[in-house]
């Protein structure tokens, strides 16, 4: 049975919002100034395009304009037209390949970095990013390779070790992985998230080592549901039930509505503890934050058999089926608990 929902990331947990509203004021006016200047300038930049439509840095500052005001299409029209007009400008070629990222052109973002690298070869923007995409497109062996040319440009660069590690882990070399995410801490002592990919690596092995980079990870964001969750979830594998539903208590203080940390303390309960009424009282918490929770419905039909409560549980494993119609498992307990009748 899989018990969680694996994550990689992760994410932001809090926005700091002034209370003073002489401050919010000022911010709002400026915040409007700026974007009348932005305006003026786009106005003036159009002026010169249209006096001049030879003129490729106007088209450049337009296009990041656009690409600020999140109008992708007419910044990848205008920083196409620029790298067109000047195809040795690096910084035309570099906007043209971020654009064309972002405009989910991936084939032309990495033409456009390519061209880059061509321009300048030392580039290591363009190094860089090319690895990041072909590690999001599973081309590991360049990814690897773009990293390793970012390295020979700058060794202590973090990023590139941090790219490393992740395509050494999706490729299963966790050795490797390791290797790679410890450089980025040695160099890095604050990089939260080569912590935690530190304490997950070494959680799958079932080393206790995790527990120090989770711990790591807390004392550098301690209000990381992320953190909590991972290092709750490697304790209770290895069988330290208390504290892992101590960590997946605080985290709840900090997201009541973290649906797997309420299924987890129910799991517990049911599958190691057999306390059903807790383990019924911990899912149906997993239940009111996250309604098509089917695996919480599951095993709370699980935990409702096991009290006696059958026509509970039937109704709770026919919920899983309307949630996952292929839940082999509910659908046996259905067939058991009918033939009993």
């Amino acid at each position: 049975m899989k018990l969680i929902r694996l994550i990689y990331c992760v994410w932001s947990l809090m926005m700091v919002i002034s209370c003073n509203s002489g401050k919010n004021e000022q911010a709002e006016t400026n915040k409007s100034s700026d974007s009348l200047n932005q305006d003026d300038v786009f106005y003036q930049l159009n002026q010169k395009i249209l006096r001049n439509p030879g003129d490729a840095e106007a088209y450049f500052h337009r296009a990041k304009i656009n690409l600020e005001k999140n109008l992708i299409q007419a910044a990848f029209s205008d920083a196409s037209k620029a790298a067109f007009l000047d195809s040795n400008k690096v910084e035309y070629l570099l906007l043209l390949a971020d654009v064309s990222f972002r405009g989910l052109q991936v084939r032309k973002s990495i033409e456009s970095y390519e061209r880059c690298l061509k321009v300048d070869p030392q580039n290591l923007e363009a190094n860089l990013k090319l690895a990041e995409i072909y590690l999001y497109i599973k081309g590991y062996a360049k990814s690897i390779s773009y990293a390793n040319a970012a390295l020979k440009i700058d060794p202590k660069k973090v990023k590139a070790y941090f790219l490393k590690g992740f395509v050494h882990k999706e490729s299963g070399d966790t050795a490797k992985a390791l290797s790679s995410f410890e450089t980025v801490v040695d160099l890095d002592p604050e990089n939260y998230d080569a912590h935690i990919q530190l304490g997950n690596l070494y959680a799958a092995m079932r080393n206790k080592i995790a527990l120090q980079y989770y711990s790591n990870a807390l004392s550098l964001r301690p209000t990381s549901t992320e953190a909590l969750y991972d290092r709750g979830l490697f304790l209770q594998n290895i069988g330290e039930f208390n504290k892992a539903i101590g960590d997946y208590k605080v985290l709840l203080k900090i997201d009541p509505k973290y649906s797997d940390a309420y299924f987890n303390i129910g799991y517990i309960a049911l599958v190691f503890r057999k306390d059903y009424p807790t383990a019924i009282d911990w899912l149906s918490k997993a239940i009111s934050v996250n309604e098509n929770y089917a695996e919480a419905y599951y095993n709370r039909g699980l935990a409702y058999e096991f009290e006696g409560e059958n026509e509970k549980a039937i109704a709770d494993y026919r919920k899983a089926l309307g949630i996952f119609p292929t839940y082999k498992l509910a659908t046996e307990r259905i067939r058991l608990l009918t033939v009993k009748k």
